[in-house]
């Protein structure tokens, strides 16, 4: 893209819900406080995840059900940048496009959603709980196995809408979301790591543009949060590793303490045992240290026997919980 003029918008491609407008408004303030001469213009794209909001995603194709059709945007030149929550992004950005700059990431742990003083351990016994989640199912049923998991599709807004008319006793969501869109009241309790893994990359919005675009690159180096940066690539790093894709049940997160690293990581089966857990530290300054952190935690599983269990979630599903059925 040739250097616009003062005058000339950045054309921001997003998907159409509440929170990914957020998202796409939020790049979009932070691009114009760092270059006041820029303007900005959000544009929603459909994608194949929001189309089809009744089946079950990993019906539908799995990984980039949620960010494809914006790349295709992005790729042809109608848009100029993509935002996208991390999580979504398949581990191998596409030829041609590059992760431009990651933001500051927010909390990326996953919480429940219920009335208040709702918490995991008090849910009565064959509770149905919504999560479109492999990854949050599987660690939730390693705590509770009697509880019934019961898909849940949609947008934030929906999903609790659904909880509220009774379809189920909780939900699970990401407390980024939650708080991003000023609903941090919805939350009953809060998981820590140890109790459910976040996705690796969540709460960690990213900004994608096409790799020849220097001007934009250049701009857009002012946004991009390297703490975040890293500790996301090795997040990243270790679910490539693994060959899980973005919807498999691993769960990665990486915290500072200085310039050294902790990065932990689970997999789990789709009941919740076996589960697999691996944590190291490491000193990491650039973006190599990071992925080969990334790297070192998943060789780490695999030698736990990671890879076997991944392959085995590869097969038909099977009924999760003692009573799953769809969310009427």
């Amino acid at each position: 893209m040739a250097r616009p003029s003062a005058r000339t918008a950045i054309r921001l491609g997003t998907r159409g819900g509440a929170l990914a407008l957020w998202q796409a408004r939020e790049a979009a303030r932070l691009i114009s406080a760092t270059h006041p001469q820029v303007s900005t213009t959000i544009r929603i794209i459909h994608t194949t995840g929001d189309r089809e909001r009744s089946a079950p995603i990993a019906e539908m194709g799995g990984t980039g059900v949620f960010t494809r059709e914006i790349e295709h945007e992005l790729e042809a030149g109608a848009i100029d940048l993509a935002v996208h929550s991390l999580k979504d992004l398949p581990t191998r950005i596409a030829d041609g496009l590059t992760l431009a700059a990651i933001l500051e990431r927010a909390d990326p742990r996953d919480a429940l959603a219920a009335p208040p003083g709702t918490t995991l351990a008090g849910l009565p016994p064959g509770a149905r709980i919504g999560t479109s989640s492999s990854r949050r199912r599987a660690q939730l049923l390693a705590r509770r196995p009697d509880l019934v998991m019961i898909e849940l599709r949609g947008n934030v807004l929906t999903r609790l809408a659904k909880l509220d008319r009774g379809d189920y006793e909780a939900i699970v969501l990401a407390c980024a979301g939650l708080q991003r869109l000023g609903l941090g009241d919805r939350v009953a309790e809060i998981f820590e790591p140890d109790v459910v893994m976040p996705a690796p990359g969540q709460g960690a919005l990213a900004v994608e543009a096409r790799a020849d675009d220097g001007w934009l690159l250049g701009l857009l180096q002012a946004l991009d949060h390297r703490p975040t940066r890293l500790a996301t690539t090795a997040e990243r790093a270790c679910l490539a590793g693994l060959d899980g894709g973005c919807l498999a049940p691993v769960g990665a997160l990486g915290r500072w303490s200085g310039d050294v690293l902790t990065l932990a990581a689970t997999v789990a089966a789709d009941r919740g045992t076996p589960a697999l857990r691996e944590r190291l530290e490491a000193r990491v300054v650039t973006q190599a240290d990071a992925e080969a952190a990334g790297r070192h935690l998943a060789d780490l599983l695999v030698r736990q026997g990671a890879g076997a269990l991944i392959a085995s979630l590869r097969q038909p599903a099977r009924p999760i919980g003692p009573a799953t059925t769809d969310a009427p």
